[in-house]
């Protein structure tokens, strides 16, 4: 019989033991476990990739709990659609019970106003709020909003939460493929439920659509080989899209790898964001500001490469620009590091934000009229040219700045030779 709803919406979890992964939250004895057995949900907020299962938890308290249920979707929903669930709800005759659990999907997607329709209902109980969210909703959900629900971190699943899933599909005569008469190569089911990234989704409607375009063979059997699955899944899921919150992760972890001294985690995170379709002159920026902030003086040529790489990319386009970008990256990741010009300059202009810094000094000053020569601009200035080595023992600071010392060199890569050189000079009094 053909089924119009995809095997992953037909498999989802209609209790709570049926439920597979994320033993963190919902294991047995677990917070989220116990109040769906007792009937006892309060707000809560899911947050977590595609595939994970936030929406198929909603399912399990719909099927488990006694108070009126709805579903809304954030995309399509609008405060006209909360005022009506409201309004139902506060109608003894439509709801004994006087509150409604409502499950908004995407709801990262509601705009301010529309959290803020929610707010007092979730507030005085009459809405009990189940938000499912692939973003991070301390950054995209109204902050009232967090502070009156709980939130729940949902993961990726592991290859063998995928696995039992696959084969709970493949027995299931009611709701999955048990009708048919199916054998698949232990290889290419691990294979299937490997490249998937941890997104049931992907790999159960993969593994429906090798079955439903594969023909029956002369055994009677439905044979899935690896060049099947192959075929169904032409490329890996990504875990991040370019927009949402998993590419600031994976952005992250590619500078702080970078920063780390790790060339290969840095090609790797560098690999993910260029398979997902990140923007290559992006990436180039992101190697440009590390090369400066945490490489800086210990290797001044880091940012010499980092930016000849940048315009390399806007030259060359893809696929040739993946090279440039390695080839920038393992130069920032390889180089000794000293953030001392980042801290520098934060220092400076916490003290240009926070102090009286003074006027410039006046013999630091360019006369530019004979006026302003009479009024001592310029006056006593020593042209350091004019000295040994070309360097003269002259203040530049105001007075009220004399002596403050930004530039605290390392003693990493080339800025050993500045830091000796630096010392000498400031010893000296030069």
């Amino acid at each position: 019989m053909e089924r119009k709803e995809p095997l992953a919406y037909r498999m989802r979890p209609r209790t709570i033991e049926e439920f597979v992964g994320q033993e963190e939250i919902v294991g047995k004895g677990k917070m989220l476990y116990r109040m769906i057995k007792a009937d006892r949900i309060s707000s809560v907020i899911f947050y977590g990739p595609p595939g994970t299962g936030k929406t198929s938890l909603a399912r399990v308290i719909a099927e488990s709990t006694k108070t009126p249920f709805e579903k809304l979707n954030a995309v399509t929903a609008g405060v006209a659609d909360i005022k009506r669930i409201v309004a139902d709800t506060q109608n003894p005759m439509l709801n004994t019970k006087g509150k409604t659990v409502l499950f908004i999907d995407e709801i990262h997607r509601f705009n301010k106003s529309q959290q803020d329709a929610l707010l007092p209902y979730v507030e005085d109980g009459t809405i009990v709020l189940i938000g499912a969210t692939t973003e991070n909703p301390f950054f995209e959900v109204n902050k009232a909003l967090i502070s009156r629900s709980s939130v729940f971190m949902l993961k990726p699943l592991s290859e063998q939460h995928i696995l039992k899933l696959l084969n709970n599909a493949l027995t299931d005569r009611e709701r999955g493929l048990g009708e048919y008469d199916i054998e698949v190569e232990d290889d290419a089911l691990k294979y299937l439920a490997n490249i998937c990234n941890g997104d049931a989704r992907i790999a159960l409607n993969a593994l429906e659509l090798a079955v439903i375009t594969s023909e029956i063979s002369s055994d009677g059997k439905i044979h899935i080989d690896m060049s099947v699955i192959e075929e169904c899944v032409q490329k890996r899921a990504v875990t991040f899209d370019k927009s949402g919150d998993m590419h600031y992760d994976n952005i992250s972890a590619f500078i702080k790898s970078m920063r780390g001294s790790d060339p290969d985690a840095a090609v790797f995170y560098l690999a993910r964001a260029l398979y997902a379709g990140e923007d290559p002159e992006f990436l180039a920026r992101r190697i440009i500001i590390c090369a400066s902030e945490d490489v800086g003086m210990a290797n001044p040529n880091a940012l010499v490469v980092a930016t000849a790489a940048a315009e390399a990319v806007r030259m060359i386009g893809m696929p040739e620009a993946r090279i440039i970008l390695a080839h920038a990256a393992v130069m920032v990741a390889t180089s000794p590091k000293s953030n001392s010009a980042y801290a520098a300059i934060n220092q400076a202009l916490h003290d240009v934000e926070t102090k009286r810094t003074g006027d410039v000094p006046m013999h630091l000053r360019n006369a530019v009229t004979q006026g302003m020569k009479d009024l001592g601009y310029g006056v006593g200035y020593k042209y350091a040219h004019d000295y040994p080595g070309n360097i003269v023992n002259q203040e530049y600071l105001p007075e009220e700045m004399r002596g403050t010392i930004y530039y605290k060199p390392t003693v990493n890569g080339y800025e050993r030779k500045i830091k000796e050189w630096l010392d000498e000079r400031r010893k000296s009094g030069i």
